[in-house]
Protein backbone atom coordinates (compact mmCIF):
# COMPACT_ATOMS: atom_id res chain seq x y z
CA UNK A 1 0.00 0.00 0.00
CA UNK A 2 1.54 3.38 -0.89
CA UNK A 3 0.34 6.77 0.71
CA UNK A 4 1.01 9.96 -1.13
CA UNK A 5 1.28 12.95 1.14
CA UNK A 6 0.83 13.50 5.25
CA UNK A 7 -1.86 10.98 5.28
CA UNK A 8 -1.34 8.43 7.43
CA UNK A 9 -2.07 4.73 7.03
CA UNK A 10 -4.74 4.71 9.67
CA UNK A 11 -6.43 7.87 8.07
CA UNK A 12 -6.14 6.18 4.31
CA UNK A 13 -7.61 3.11 5.32
CA UNK A 14 -10.52 4.97 7.12
CA UNK A 15 -11.07 6.88 3.61
CA UNK A 16 -11.26 3.44 1.81
CA UNK A 17 -14.35 2.46 4.03
CA UNK A 18 -12.53 0.20 6.05
CA UNK A 19 -13.37 0.00 9.93
CA UNK A 20 -11.75 2.00 12.45
CA UNK A 21 -11.18 -1.45 14.44
CA UNK A 22 -9.32 -2.76 10.86
CA UNK A 23 -7.48 0.23 10.66
CA UNK A 24 -6.31 0.16 14.31
CA UNK A 25 -5.26 -3.47 14.30
CA UNK A 26 -3.50 -2.70 10.51
CA UNK A 27 -1.42 0.19 12.48
CA UNK A 28 -0.21 -2.17 15.22
CA UNK A 29 0.09 -5.02 13.02
CA UNK A 30 2.65 -3.24 10.52
CA UNK A 31 4.63 -1.48 13.36
CA UNK A 32 5.13 -5.44 14.46
CA UNK A 33 5.59 -7.09 11.41
CA UNK A 34 8.43 -4.20 10.51
CA UNK A 35 10.01 -5.09 13.82
CA UNK A 36 9.85 -8.33 13.52
CA UNK A 37 11.76 -7.93 10.00
CA UNK A 38 14.18 -6.41 11.72
CA UNK A 39 13.38 -2.20 11.20
CA UNK A 40 14.75 -0.37 13.88
CA UNK A 41 11.53 2.17 13.23
CA UNK A 42 9.10 -0.95 14.13
CA UNK A 43 7.67 -1.75 17.43
CA UNK A 44 5.95 -4.87 18.72
CA UNK A 45 2.22 -3.53 19.26
CA UNK A 46 -0.47 -5.83 19.95
CA UNK A 47 -4.11 -5.01 22.30
CA UNK A 48 -4.12 -8.79 23.22
CA UNK A 49 -8.08 -8.60 24.59
CA UNK A 50 -8.97 -6.38 21.53
CA UNK A 51 -7.25 -8.70 19.27
CA UNK A 52 -8.89 -11.78 21.03
CA UNK A 53 -12.12 -10.46 20.94
CA UNK A 54 -12.69 -7.97 17.88
CA UNK A 55 -12.54 -9.80 14.70
CA UNK A 56 -11.75 -6.50 12.43
CA UNK A 57 -9.28 -5.83 14.69
CA UNK A 58 -7.65 -9.56 14.19
CA UNK A 59 -8.21 -9.16 10.54
CA UNK A 60 -6.29 -5.97 10.40
CA UNK A 61 -3.29 -6.70 12.38
CA UNK A 62 -2.81 -9.68 10.70
CA UNK A 63 -2.94 -8.24 7.61
CA UNK A 64 -0.83 -5.11 8.63
CA UNK A 65 2.19 -7.64 10.08
CA UNK A 66 2.01 -10.09 6.77
CA UNK A 67 2.62 -7.18 4.86
CA UNK A 68 4.46 -4.69 6.29
CA UNK A 69 7.21 -7.32 7.31
CA UNK A 70 7.27 -8.59 3.87
CA UNK A 71 7.24 -5.22 2.33
CA UNK A 72 10.29 -4.62 5.20
CA UNK A 73 11.88 -7.92 3.90
CA UNK A 74 11.73 -7.12 0.52
CA UNK A 75 13.19 -3.99 0.77
CA UNK A 76 16.17 -5.11 2.21
CA UNK A 77 16.58 -7.78 -0.54
CA UNK A 78 16.68 -5.81 -2.87
CA UNK A 79 19.33 -3.48 -0.61
CA UNK A 80 21.67 -6.77 -0.28
CA UNK A 81 20.66 -7.44 -4.57
CA UNK A 82 21.96 -3.63 -5.31
CA UNK A 83 25.47 -3.99 -3.36
CA UNK A 84 26.07 -7.60 -4.55
CA UNK A 85 25.30 -6.35 -8.11
CA UNK A 86 27.31 -3.14 -7.70
CA UNK A 87 30.48 -5.41 -6.32
CA UNK A 88 30.15 -7.80 -9.14
CA UNK A 89 29.73 -4.90 -11.57
CA UNK A 90 32.94 -2.79 -10.20
CA UNK A 91 35.23 -6.40 -10.02
CA UNK A 92 33.93 -7.19 -13.77
CA UNK A 93 35.45 -3.39 -14.51
CA UNK A 94 38.44 -4.29 -12.95
CA UNK A 95 39.25 -7.11 -14.81
CA UNK A 96 38.07 -5.39 -17.85
CA UNK A 97 40.75 -2.06 -17.30
CA UNK A 98 43.32 -4.91 -16.50
CA UNK A 99 42.86 -7.16 -19.75
CA UNK A 100 42.86 -3.83 -21.84
CA UNK A 101 45.89 -2.75 -20.27
CA UNK A 102 47.78 -6.10 -20.52
CA UNK A 103 46.40 -5.63 -24.69
CA UNK A 104 48.36 -2.33 -24.88
CA UNK A 105 51.36 -3.41 -22.95
CA UNK A 106 51.69 -6.38 -25.23
CA UNK A 107 51.56 -4.81 -28.61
Amino acid sequence: MLLGGCETTHEDLIARGYPPAFADGFDDGCSSGRQAAGAITGQFRKDVPRYLKDPRYAEGWSDGFRQCQAMRESEDRDAYRDRHWDERERAWQQEKDRDAARAYRSQ
